[in-house]
């Protein structure tokens, strides 16, 4: 109680010697918090490299895995400051992103296109604009080239002839081929699509007893497959153009007792750490890999760009495919994704 006291005296006179002093201490108090708490100075910000990237969404492990390295290799420990979009799938999200990039004026825009047409005009906002383009993973289909500055990504008719040539090699005919496609108009669905109509084409007892979009979506690889169940329609291979419509035809599949990889082969794209496993138990034959760890690549192109250098217009990623025969759990173990 005493000591209360003394310290509502103490502070009674302290009031009274008028508003100078609170003014003063107000201003010891300001001081002594700024110096506190350093600010980050602006000329570091200015020293990051900023970057817009637009990515299809995260429909698939491949997606997010995809996305996980872009956002590693454009951190500001790297020297970049990334400003992310998720489209969502939506084709017109990814140009009224590109167009907030362009506002924004950042160094780079970087695009992960939700399908081959349709960007011509927003393109050459962003050229008039100065900003180089780099595609990523999908590639656009346009009449000028110089509307971006290069690309990098899958060779993905060469991951569906992969496939062809692994069918020809190890599954005897007739095939009755069941066949799930991404999203249509994309460049992974068109190359897996060319390379797969292809090996139907050059193969007189191979038939296409269904095909349909599943949008690169476990949940619509499951819902087409059992409309297929339900339709009664012979088949012995499911051609899925990617792992996450493959683990959805798996799930309908083993739900109606019919044993995936036996009763029907599986063939399917990208090789991600879950699929690949699917491929040591015998429930998915055969797994094209599609690389989705671009992060580092496309810092390369923006790192040669930064010194002048003009990189290759095109890149394609070396990639390989995995069956019983060549995967053990120790690649699996080895592998980013």
């Amino acid at each position: 109680m005493r000591r209360n006291q003394k310290f509502n005296l103490t502070l009674k006179r302290f009031m009274d010697r008028g508003p100078f002093l609170i003014s003063y201490l107000l201003f010891l108090i300001f001081l002594i918090s700024s110096c506190s708490a350093p600010q980050k100075p602006a000329s570091v910000e200015n020293d990051l490299i900023v970057v817009g990237f637009s990515q299809v969404g995260s429909e698939s492990d491949w997606r997010n895995a995809n996305t996980v390295s872009m956002v590693e290799a454009f951190s500001v420990e790297n020297g970049y400051r990334l400003i992310f979009d998720d489209a969502q799938q939506k084709q017109e999200k990814q140009i009224t992103a590109i167009r907030n990039f362009i506002n924004q004026a950042v160094d780079y825009i970087v695009l992960a296109p939700i399908t081959m047409e349709g960007w011509d005009t927003v393109l050459t906002e962003a050229k008039a604009a100065g900003i180089p383009v780099i595609i990523v993973d999908r590639m656009i289909d346009t009449d000028d080239p110089d509307l971006f500055t290069c690309w990098v990504g899958s060779d993905t008719r060469r991951e569906g002839d992969i496939a062809v040539k692994w069918m020809e090699e190890n599954l005897t005919g007739p095939l009755n081929i069941v066949h799930l496609q991404g999203n249509i108009g994309s460049s992974a669905q068109a190359g897996r699509t060319e390379g797969l109509e292809a090996g139907v084409q050059a193969n007189p007892d191979w038939e296409l007893v269904y095909q349909a979009p599943g949008d690169f979506v476990q949940a619509k690889g499951q819902e087409l497959m059992e409309d297929i169940l339900a339709k009664e329609i012979d088949f012995n291979v499911i051609y899925a153009e990617n792992d996450n419509m493959a683990y959805g035809v798996i799930e309908a599949l083993e739900a109606h007792d019919i044993v995936p990889g036996k009763d029907a082969s599986i063939i399917s794209f990208d090789a991600a750490h879950d699929a690949l496993q699917l491929v040591l138990s015998g429930k998915i034959n055969l797994d094209v890999e599609c690389n989705p760890l671009h992060g580092p690549r496309v810092r390369s192109l923006i790192e040669q760009l930064e010194r002048g250098e003009t990189p290759e217009k095109f890149t394609y990623v070396d990639e390989v495919f995995f069956d019983a025969t060549n995967l053990t759990e120790e690649i699996i173990t080895s592998r980013g994704y």
